[in-house]
């Protein structure tokens, strides 16, 4: 299987601002980080190996969606460890996630044992300095009641935090959609996991993406079976919602940009996607422990291995 086509002059201009200490280049270099729930735990492992890699602090804007939005968030406080950490360490657990409570009134991913324990005792987040950094970070959501993906524009600290939310809030699984300046919000990878083509279309001239997926998981796309419980229930709370989430539908027009070096979206820029270089069987609701911690292994390998051979060049 060909890989996908990349732009090692993505990585090599993040090498020449951490090496230089310089970032008048001329440059727009954007980060975007896939959602997926616990297959986040991939990217965060990324995330992990670009702090390590003292790249971390050369990016201009980072674009999230769902979990990916909480690994951008915490590379820009610098901690990419806790990025990759928080996944095995606090969220592999029924505490977060119990698929038992489907079809109860309780939702099976816990939004607020994410807020309200591990981001505020566990592993706290700093939500002053991500209001403050001088590197946006850039939450996707979806809307309610259209299902388009928009960029949330949060402005206060109580702001942030339904932001995080929003992103994801996947009715049914993680509870109900978020209020935020006027309309109503929901998980942003229901519409855009990966923000690649946002990124572009916002002017960057250098986009390195973190995959969750593996190519033969990407190009696969859905193998035809019917839709899941939980995915006829989204269609109940707004028709079309169920379908969106299938994976061909979600991650196809990012895919057509990424696995197409002449898309005409790619004129004149340079995009680079880092994938994990295998899957460990880790999904969207995987809470053992062990595969989600191998996970983020593999994600750090994964990228460690990308700027290694950068390097090497």
């Amino acid at each position: 299987m060909l890989p996908l086509p990349g732009d090692d002059e993505v990585l090599r201009a993040l090498v020449h601002r951490r090496d230089s200490g310089r970032r008048d280049d001329g440059h727009r270099i954007a980060l975007v980080v896939s959602g997926g729930g616990m297959r986040g735990a991939y990217a965060g492992g990324m995330a992990h190996a670009l702090d390590d890699a003292g790249l971390g602090h050369c990016f201009d804007v980072v674009y999230g969606s769902s979990a990916g939005a909480y690994i951008g968030g915490a590379l820009l406080l610098g901690d990419g460890r806790g990025a990759a950490h928080i996944f095995f360490e606090d969220m592999a657990c029924r505490a977060f996630v119990d698929p038992r409570r489907l079809g109860t009134r309780r939702p099976v991913v816990s939004l607020d044992h994410l807020l309200d324990h591990i981001l505020t005792i566990a592993k706290p987040m700093s939500w002053e300095d991500l209001r403050d950094s001088p590197v946006p970070l850039r939450v996707i959501a979806t809307a309610a009641d259209d299902l388009t993906p928009h960029v949330l524009e949060p402005a206060t600290v109580e702001e942030w935090r339904l932001a995080l939310r929003a992103t994801a809030a996947i009715p049914v699984l993680a509870g109900p959609a978020v209020a935020l300046h006027g309309r109503r919000w929901i998980d942003g990878s229901v519409a855009e996991p990966l923000p690649v083509l946002r990124a572009l279309r916002d002017g960057s001239t250098h986009v390195l993406a973190l995959l969750n997926r593996t190519l033969p998981e990407l190009r696969a796309g859905d193998p035809g079976a019917g839709p899941a419980r939980w995915a006829r229930a989204l269609d109940r709370f707004a028709p079309g919602l169920g379908a969106m989430t299938q994976e061909s539908v979600r991650h196809g027009p990012a895919l057509a940009v990424l696995d197409d070096a002449g898309h005409p979206s790619r004129s004149g820029v340079h995009l680079r996607a880092v994938l994990p270089l295998s899957d460990v069987g880790v999904h969207g609701l995987t809470i053992d422990r062990r595969r989600v911690e191998l996970a983020t292994r593999i994600g750090y390998a994964s990228l460690e291995a990308a700027v290694e051979s950068v390097a090497a060049a």
